[in-house]
């Protein structure tokens, strides 16, 4: 019982990794290279992310610099930017790329912040179902005769316990972001 509840803490951990670093590309008004972790360009055939064929450079508070080792990339980098959901506008000079975060409108804070607490939200239900699971295997052992009605209590405690330690660290993780967000 024991090696299967490590094994669902490890999952549970996993959709916290998870949440942290989909909360790490959400733009919040400062320049972060972070931004770009999920825009793709095609690459002699094969989907590369931009951190892999250009270097980026925050050069100040508000501006990224794309310089890409291939200059024949600089066309596609810019029409992968245009087309992701980051919201900001490429510019270009034929050899870098610009991207000038601008400082955030009051809506537009609070739809950031509506949309990490989604991200949260779909977090908690992962971690939920990863609690699911965990009761069920509880409960198949149980059926089995592996484990006493006792055993299956105290397992079915321990499965909550995690899950309860995770959903909190959801909620701050989502709060430490949202007020990120606020504060700027």
């Amino acid at each position: 019982m024991k090696a299967n509840l490590t094994e669902f803490e490890a999952k549970m951990q996993k959709a916290v990794s998870s949440l942290e670093a989909e909360l790490l590309t959400i733009r919040v008004g400062r320049a972060s290279a972070n931004v770009l972790d999920k825009v793709t360009i095609d690459y002699y055939g094969s989907p590369t992310q931009i951190n892999q064929v250009a270097e980026i450079k925050a050069t100040d508070a508000r501006t990224l610099v794309i310089s890409p080792w291939d200059a024949s990339t600089v066309k596609d980098i810019e029409k992968a930017i245009l087309a992701s959901d980051i919201g900001i506008n490429p510019q270009s000079d034929g050899k870098v790329i610009r991207l000038v975060f601008p400082t955030l409108t009051e809506e537009r804070r609070r739809e950031v912040s509506k949309q990490v607490s989604v991200y949260g939200e779909n977090c908690k239900v992962a971690i939920r179902n990863i609690r699911r699971d965990a009761n069920d295997a509880i409960k198949a052992q149980k059926k089995a005769g592996e484990l006493t009605e006792d055993e299956q209590k105290a397992g079915e405690k321990s499965a909550q316990d995690l899950t309860d330690k995770y959903i909190k660290a959801v909620d701050a993780a989502v709060e430490k972001k949202s007020r990120e967000i606020m504060e700027l």
